[in-house]
C-alpha cells in the first residue's frame, strides 16, 4: 500500500504533499537535517492521508493536489 500524505507546519503556515509506503518513517526524514522544502522548519505534523493500492495511483493523486496550487482547496480536503 502507498499513502498520499499532507503535512502541516504552524511555524510557516504551510502544507506539504507527498507519497510514501511508510508515512511515519517519511515524517522522520522530513524532520531530520536535510536540504529541501521541509528543512525550513521542524514542526511538521501529519494532518491527512489517503491510502492507495499502487504507487502510480498515489502519485497521480499527489500531482492532482499539487496542481491545485491552492491552500484553500487543501484545507477543504482536510476538513472533509
Amino acid at each position: 500500500m502507498f499513502y498520499l500524505y499532507i503535512l502541516y507546519s504552524e511555524n510557516i503556515d504551510s502544507y506539504y504533499v507527498g507519497v510514501s509506503a511508510n508515512v511515519e518513517e517519511r515524517l522522520k526524514r522530513h524532520l531530520s537535517n536535510h536540504k529541501g522544502y521541509t528543512a525550513k522548519t521542524k514542526d511538521w505534523i501529519i494532518i491527512y492521508t489517503e491510502i492507495f493500492d499502487t504507487k502510480t495511483e498515489a502519485l497521480r493523486r499527489e500531482i492532482e493536489i499539487k496542481n491545485w496550487k491552492s491552500k484553500i482547496m487543501i484545507e477543504k480536503l482536510i476538513q472533509k
